[in-house]
């Protein structure tokens, strides 16, 4: 993963932090300063990407005695800035500058200390990413975590050591950090999950939603938010999809700005994408899977009216098909829709305000011939009520079903 800004960043970051603690005499040997690097790591939840704990690399120290622990050993605190310019007038939503609160410390299998935070859906303070208003992008935040010691830790044996600097290191994400970089012919930016099952596999495309597009006047096209946004192409990664599909490859093209922008231009970059992974990877041609959501949703029903020979099967999850603006144009015809050939199974909320369900997903369902709808009343998971938009939340946990037949298994079993 790159660390460009954020190595620079971090370079400074919690200099001088580590403090001797007032009342306690330091060890003679404790008299040079004792330097300690810590990771942050995070997981993507439904809701996005938090930091939920830091690993402090403290293992070379020595043995350390668990029992000199507490969660009053350590404090956080986390800075969140925008990494472009927000113009005067201008908002960014989830920049912070905050104490993030230790809810548990443990050392792990290495011997290095852990400070798991407080963390959950809905809670502010921990997340990995900003939206712009005016943009209407996510970005990927600059990172700022300050540790301050407050009490020496003990080495087995009972030498007290107390931590002088704190070097902070790069994010760390294994379900993010599986996907691997990269660049088509045309310059479209990608993250690809190779599976570890040998031989022709599937391969499922996840396009994203509006907000995880570039904004290249700004210069910026992370090839980030796509994973760290929503759990939407990390679900086809996990261990159970990956059994549902016998090992599937996973690719998330970014979009340089926006699929509803102009999806005739963006769909010969797609399907660039998918030829290239077809003819350098064990990717089996007749089991390609499209599937997005809100801007995606509109690509993946776009891609199945441009090209209808491409893809085994098609999973438009809040799709755009009229436009969103008033008096706006169609986004995708009646005709197109009634001339999709690719076997579809569309996802909505009946509580989208954002994309509403009648006119998009319900209209489509009315048109593609043969399509399925799993329909919601609203979008709620492990007791957190979300947006009635984010109902892709129920495809990347395999959710939604008709009758025995889950959505993941029903797109494994498609052939084109």
């Amino acid at each position: 993963m790159s660390v460009s800004r954020r190595a620079l960043l971090a370079a400074t970051a919690g200099a001088g932090a580590g403090l001797t603690v007032p009342g306690v005499a330091a060890h003679a040997s404790d008299r040079r300063t004792t330097r300690v690097s810590f990771v942050l790591d995070a997981e993507v939840l439904d809701g996005g990407e938090q930091v939920t704990s830091v690993t402090l690399h403290t293992a070379r120290l020595g043995r350390i005695d668990p029992a000199s622990l507490t969660t009053g050993t350590f404090s956080v605190h986390a800075k969140a800035t925008s990494p472009i310019p927000i113009a005067p007038g201008d908002q960014i939503f989830s920049e912070y500058d905050l104490d993030r609160a230790v809810t548990a410390i443990r050392l792990d299998r290495r011997g290095n200390i852990v400070l798991d935070l407080s963390h959950g859906e809905g809670q502010l303070g921990g997340g990995t990413l900003g939206y712009i208003l005016s943009k209407g992008r996510n970005v990927r935040l600059d990172l700022v975590y300050t540790i301050t010691q407050h009490a020496p830790i003990a080495l087995r044996g009972g030498r007290p050591v107390t931590i002088t600097r704190f070097d902070q290191g790069r994010l760390v994400n294994p379900e993010v950090d599986a996907f691997s970089y990269h660049r088509s012919g045309s310059g479209m930016k990608y993250r690809l999950y190779t599976p570890t099952a040998r031989g022709r596999r599937p391969l499922v495309v996840w396009l994203h939603g509006g907000g995880e597009g570039a904004s290249l006047p700004d210069g910026y096209y992370d090839n980030e938010t796509t994973l760290r946004a929503n759990r939407g192409a990390l679900g086809f990664a996990t261990r159970e999809a990956q059994r549902v599909f016998s090992g599937a490859y996973v690719v998330a093209p970014q979009s340089t700005s926006y699929w509803l922008e102009d999806g005739p231009r963006f769909a010969p970059l797609i399907r660039e994408i998918v030829r290239d992974l077809v003819r350098r990877h064990s990717v089996d041609p007749e089991r390609v899977y499209v599937a997005g959501c809100s801007n995606g949703g509109y690509m993946s029903m776009k891609m199945t009216t441009v090209y209808p020979d491409l893809f085994a099967a098609s999973v438009p999850i809040c799709g755009v098909v009229t436009s969103l603006q008033p008096g706006g144009p169609t986004m995708i015809t009646d005709a197109e829709l009634r001339g999709i050939s690719t076997p579809t199974w569309l996802v909505t909320s009946r509580d989208d305000t954002t994309v509403p369900p009648e006119p998009n997903t319900v209209h489509a369902h009315e048109l593609i011939p043969g399509a399925l709808m799993s329909l919601y009343d609203n979008v709620i998971w492990d007791g957190h009520q979300f947006p009635g938009h984010w109902s892709w939340i129920y495809v990347a946990r395999n959710d939604p079903s008709i009758g025995r037949t889950h959505i993941w298994q029903w797109m494994a079993a498609q052939r084109r």
